[in-house]
């Protein structure tokens, strides 16, 4: 079956010099099939309009695109259509969380906000193991607003290290933000005892699931997270889209920090009114094509079944992780065994960019780097890694390729 679905991928064609292409990057960006180009194509031939702003049947249309993929994205990752907020990208959501609590604490939202203010008595807790885009924006909350930032360890085999759980999500927690899988391990967190610590301590959760939504089954509402983010172009669709999810009265109680046309009930020349959730959150024009491109990636996704794709993923991380053991010299950052096929090493003697080069000159197409978590690495002690990150359109020949090529490394670089 996952043979097959390579024929829906025009770009794993592509040949680089000699060699086929072994993309195993999807952890930083899929490929798109055919079927979601030409959606992309086919909206701006023929249905390219302004949404919520006209009433002739261009715009009818567009519109109904736009709203058809809420309800695509509601019926896979649970909810309803009202809780899909449309964002550039997962790290726009995360912040619009953030600052949206950043103005609350400072006394924007009115009294419907209140329950979102932070202050020095509060604290902020994420985990050692997270992407910037979920590190950054809390830090910077923790700055604003004199609450204090702490994170759960990373313990060698790259789990949460949860042994003090209780001690630093305590009761002065008011945001307890984690990733559902680690972008740089594979690792998939215990989303159901964070959840339960925080619900006991009163803390809203939000969880990034950018490496979760495209590679399992995920269900927010069944999670009982607050807020979740995650990037369509991980997940079969297009750039320059991201998508918010949260519980009902959270959003349309956070206070948005985008504003403008098209989220507004009543303006004045002294004072505005804003919207529900979502539209409070979606000012100006919208990434309409995008959404719509995305659609079919989402309908695609449920077609072929997120649970088959991750037996399938974890089959391929299994060689991965096999053939890597046999090749002297090459040191894998973790060791969970519930993980998604995504796997970060070092190779001993050789930087991971030269590492990445050579893979590439054997048509291997890797991440290198510190992947966005340099706290992640910095806790491993190396400063960057080699990526591989499986997809629903890699196959074993893939991991063959890339296990292979990456034994020459050392050898090639004169390293004994």
């Amino acid at each position: 079956m996952f043979s097959r679905l390579r024929n829906d991928f025009p770009i794993l064609d592509t040949r680089v010099g000699e060699s086929s292409l072994s993309y195993l990057d999807s952890g930083a960006t899929s490929q798109k099939p055919q079927c979601v180009i030409d959606t992309f194509t086919e909206y701006y031939s023929q249905r390219n309009a302004a949404v919520h702003r006209g009433a002739h049947s261009l715009a009818v249309m567009a519109t109904d695109a736009f709203e058809a993929g809420r309800e695509a994205v509601a019926d896979l990752v649970g909810g309803a259509p009202e809780q899909v907020v449309w964002t550039k990208n997962a790290t726009e959501a995360l912040n619009v969380v953030a600052l949206g609590i950043d103005r609350a604490s400072h006394g924007f939202g009115g009294e419907a906000a209140q329950r979102f203010g932070l202050g020095p008595a509060d604290s902020i807790v994420v985990t050692e193991m997270e992407h910037h885009a979920n590190l950054v924006p809390w830090q910077q909350l923790a700055q604003s607003t004199g609450a204090q930032l702490r994170w759960l360890p990373v313990t060698d085999a790259g789990e949460l290290d949860l042994s003090d759980l209780e001690s630093i999500v305590d009761e002065t927690t008011k945001v307890f933000a984690f990733t559902h899988v680690s972008n740089v391990l594979g690792t998939i967190n215990p989303v159901d005892t964070l959840v339960t610590r925080a619900r006991q301590v009163g803390a809203l959760v939000v969880l990034d699931a950018c490496q979760s939504v495209p590679h399992m089954p995920v269900n927010f509402a069944d999670l009982d997270v607050d807020f979740a983010a995650f990037s369509a172009h991980k997940a079969l669709g297009p750039t320059g889209l991201g998508t918010l999810w949260g519980k009902t009265d959270l959003l349309n109680s956070l206070p948005p920090v985008l504003t403008g046309g098209s989220m507004i009930t009543t303006v004045t020349m002294e004072d505005s009114a804003f919207m529900d959730a979502p539209q409070r959150f979606e000012a100006g024009t919208q990434p309409v094509a995008e959404v719509a491109a995305f659609t079919t990636a989402v309908n695609y996704l449920a077609e072929v079944g997120l649970e088959k794709i991750f037996d399938h993923e974890r089959e391929l991380a299994r060689v991965l992780l096999d053939g890597i053991a046999k090749i002297p010299g090459i040191t894998v950052l973790g060791a969970a065994e519930n993980r998604i096929g995504t796997v970060a090493f070092d190779v001993d003697g050789v930087h991971a960019h030269d590492v990445g080069q050579y893979l590439d000159s054997q048509g291997v197409a890797v991440r290198v780097g510190h992947h966005c978590a340099q706290p992640l690495h910095r806790r491993f002690g190396v400063t960057a890694t080699t990526r591989a990150s499986t997809y629903l359109y890699n196959n074993t020949e893939d991991c063959e390729q890339f296990l292979a090529a990456l034994a020459e490394v050392r050898p090639f670089f004169g390293v004994q």
